[in-house]
């Protein structure tokens, strides 16, 4: 079997996306003109991140509103997977791991389900990042009796589809951490950090292993961290920028 190419960084960072969720929650289709695009399009092109990469362009963040307006949750079909938002909000790893564990043999999947609303994300067994989840497509048991899902992470298409394990694969979304929040990081923390290389720019899991601290400015946090990913166990500093910490359950 040939090796497997690294998955390309999709059009939008996790913070990118983070910050249109925001907006998403007030927007309304027919307000996505081309001037609020561009706004948003512009903030996200100043960014620190976006350093030596192609700017991004109006359209692209029209087409992201777009497609998530157009997930309707009255197009979604009862089966195991779906839920109400009081259900949902907040869900933990392990109410999320009981959930789906609770999957009858009898209830077939294949039936697409919108989980937009559910902020998920799943770790691939290409390259063992983590990516937002979009879909849940469907669900199994296999052999040992654990229960996987086949998700379709955000930003990418059906031929990324993946079957990952509820138990180990799946949990809710870590969030950015903001500047005001730099102090509630603590060495030895599990966070997942934005690595960027040549040909790839993804999410690992990684543990904090020293803090240098200093004194914030109008820029923000100053402080640097030095992290080791659990993937490859390489050591990298990085700042606060690129980090996200996982929910409290």
């Amino acid at each position: 079997m040939g090796r497997l190419r690294p998955r390309e960084s999709p059009s939008f960072n996790k913070f990118e996306i983070h910050y249109m969720q925001k907006l998403l929650k007030d927007v309304r289709k027919e307000s996505l003109n081309q001037e609020f695009c561009e706004k948003v399009a512009r903030k996200f092109s100043r960014e620190a991140g976006r350093a030596g990469k192609p700017a991004i362009q109006w359209e692209q963040v029209q087409d992201w509103f777009q497609n998530k307006c157009q997930a309707s949750p009255d197009k979604v079909t009862n089966s195991p997977l779906t839920t109400s938002k009081q259900e949902v909000t907040p869900l933990s790893d392990k109410a999320l791991s009981s959930k789906l564990e609770d999957f009858s043999d009898n209830s077939k999947g294949g039936k697409l389900l919108d989980m937009s609303d559910l902020q998920f994300e799943a770790k691939s067994a290409k390259d063992d990042a983590w990516y937002d989840v979009s879909l849940f497509l469907t669900h199994r048991i296999v052999g040992s009796g654990e229960p996987e899902v086949r998700v379709r992470f955000a930003g990418f298409g059906a031929e990324e589809d993946e079957w990952v394990s509820v138990k180990k694969a799946v949990r809710e979304r870590s969030i950015p951490i903001e500047p005001s929040e730099c102090e509630t990081v603590e060495v030895g923390d599990l966070i997942l950090c934005f690595q960027e290389s040549e040909d790839q720019a993804i999410y690992f899991d990684a543990h904090v292993l020293e803090i240098h601290r200093r004194l914030h400015d109008i820029r923000g946090c100053r402080c640097d961290f030095l992290v080791r990913y659990d993937h490859d166990n390489s050591e990298e500093n990085v700042r606060l920028r690129r980090l996200c910490r996982r929910p409290q359950c």
